[in-house]
């Protein structure tokens, strides 16, 4: 709904209100979406930039100023700044249900197209379209947490259908290329094949090259090998993931 400015009538968009109950009263401060979680995240630091009016409200709809007396009694100041960060980090958001709805649809989505992008059908090793990974979350009863991001979330949910639903998924393979000096391949290379799920190609000159598949939780295992044990003269490169994912069924 807009929301009237007072002092002039301008209609505020894009408007998050934060309230915040003191002394037996509730305050509020209209502010710009997505401002608030960048002021607590500290990406934002100028106040101006956060709040759409630059004053505390008792009800920003009705254009309800605080009162000077009412501030100093909850808060024990009436500065405007050291009221508004206290809100600010203390008080509620306030989200509409057709937003709140919108949002959690949205985040719901977003993990969703992350879990397609990492994961395949064990038997194929082809990917799952976004709108199959959405049906086995709802089946696996999976439950996504509205104050975090997707990429947040991703790990938990591909475990919770791997336990949970009936749809077969494991991660898609991680393709790397491994080069080493020849020299240096002797007893390294089966130090290596422990941590790879496929060798497909290998060639040895100067330098011993090996393509194969992994599971992306080994590229750091491999690293640290190659750093420990060649120091510096080896390289490890990503090539592709096994997958990509589609938004059809």
């Amino acid at each position: 709904m807009p929301i009237n400015q007072p002092s002039n009538q301008i209609k505020l968009t894009n408007v998050s209100i934060v309230r915040l109950k003191k002394g037996g009263k509730r305050y509020e401060i209209a502010c710009y979406k997505n401002k608030v979680q960048e002021w607590r995240n500290g990406v934002e630091k100028d106040l101006d930039e956060v709040l759409q009016i630059s004053n505390v409200f008792m009800n920003v709809s009705k254009g309800e100023v605080a009162k000077s007396n009412d501030l100093k009694k909850s808060f024990g100041t009436d500065d405007r700044d050291t009221i508004v960060r206290e809100i600010l980090k203390k008080g509620e958001v306030q989200v509409g249900d057709k937003e709140r709805e919108h949002d959690t649809a949205a985040l719901r989505r977003e993990i969703a197209t992350l879990v397609a992008e990492k994961c395949v059908d064990p038997a194929t090793q082809a990917p799952y379209s976004v709108s199959i990974i959405e049906k086995a979350m709802t089946e696996a009863g999976y439950s996504m947490r509205a104050n975090k991001n997707a990429k947040s979330q991703v790990s938990e949910c591909i475990k919770i259908l791997q336990s949970d639903s009936t749809l077969p998924i494991e991660r898609a393979k991680m393709r790397i290329r491994v080069t080493v000096p020849a020299a240096n391949i002797d007893g390294l290379r089966e130090r290596l094949l422990e941590s790879v799920d496929k060798l497909e190609h290998e060639e040895t000159g100067e330098e011993w090259s090996g393509t194969m598949l992994i599971d992306p939780g080994q590229f750091r295992v491999i690293s640290d090998l190659l750093n420990k044990t060649v120091k510096g003269k080896g390289r490890v490169e990503t090539l592709t993931f096994n997958t990509s994912a589609t938004t059809a069924s």
